[in-house]
């Protein structure tokens, strides 16, 4: 979805016929300021969105930043201020927080797991485990955060999961039928598949098909004798039981990539508040 239609039809989701409340108590002439406050800390997202956001409310609205999106941001911090019609400002106000909140929230924590895995190779990736028509704001959030995007959708890559391998007959039936899906489709998008244990990482590896594979729910331990089977002919993707406390260890395995739904499902969204300066 394209920004611009994603605020329009969250300003129509929200307006309906009108903010009575505004409109009640305040005259539509008035004018005034108010600012972005930060009420906890973390990796600030979204400011981009909100200036899409108040330009389509208002265009004769004007904003100031004193931040950029991906800086670490601290209680107290004012973020921007916002001049002009009050009305406008407040008809803003809630989708502008909603999505700065809920970006931040990503971005700090997808920070949280990047600094985890310094020092070594892996990259972190994010999953489809997102909200339905916000995908592409909360995946720009993510890397807002310094982490790594995987697949957007169900249509740029061929990402065999286990209910795939079970239903198609197997690991090598699945990546045998991919492969030649592609070819008779003339579609290049890479194939990754899923698999469980060693024999059907050894399977995969086999068919010289997958450009990746991934190791669902591999203790660290069983991932290194996973990598020494595949000995680097595909790119490696670790998943499953990941958190702040363990990634490291899976990163110092010498996975390429570490994919943590977490990053998007149940993160914690970043305290912040739009004040108006009397």
């Amino acid at each position: 979805m394209e920004l611009s239609e994603f605020i329009k039809a969250s300003l129509a989701e929200d307006l309906g016929d009108g903010d009575h409340t505004s409109q009640s108590t305040i005259p539509s002439s008035q004018v005034g300021k108010a600012h972005l406050l930060v009420k906890d800390e973390g990796i600030i997202a979204g400011l981009s969105v909100a200036k899409e956001i108040f330009k389509i409310v208002d265009p004769e609205l004007i904003i100031t930043f004193f931040a950029q999106d991906g800086e670490v941001i601290k209680k107290g911090q004012l973020l921007f201020d916002i001049e002009g019609k009050v009305q406008s400002i407040l008809i803003a106000e809630r989708l502008v927080l909603n999505c700065m909140q809920r970006m931040s929230g990503i971005a700090t924590t997808a920070k949280k797991y990047v600094d985890s895995v310094s020092g070594t190779n892996a990259k972190i990736l994010d999953t489809r485990k997102t909200t339905p028509l916000l995908r592409f704001l909360e995946k720009e959030a993510v890397r807002t955060g310094g982490a790594h995007n995987h697949r957007f959708g169900l249509y740029d890559m061929i990402l065999i999961k286990d209910n795939h391998v079970d239903s198609a007959g197997g690991i090598q039936p699945a990546l045998e039928k991919a492969k030649l899906y592609l070819e008779r489709k003339n579609i290049s998008i890479p194939i990754e598949i899923e698999t469980r244990n060693l024999d059907e990482v050894k399977e995969a590896v086999k068919t010289g098909i997958p450009n990746r594979i991934m190791f669902d729910n591999f203790e660290p331990d069983l991932i290194q004798q996973a990598l020494l089977i595949v000995d680097r002919k595909m790119e490696t993707e670790a998943s499953g039981g990941i958190n702040l406390s363990n990634v490291r260890s899976y990163a110092l395995t010498g996975v390429d990539y570490i994919s943590i739904g977490a990053l998007t499902h149940s993160v914690k969204s970043l305290d912040l508040s739009l004040k108006i300066v009397k």
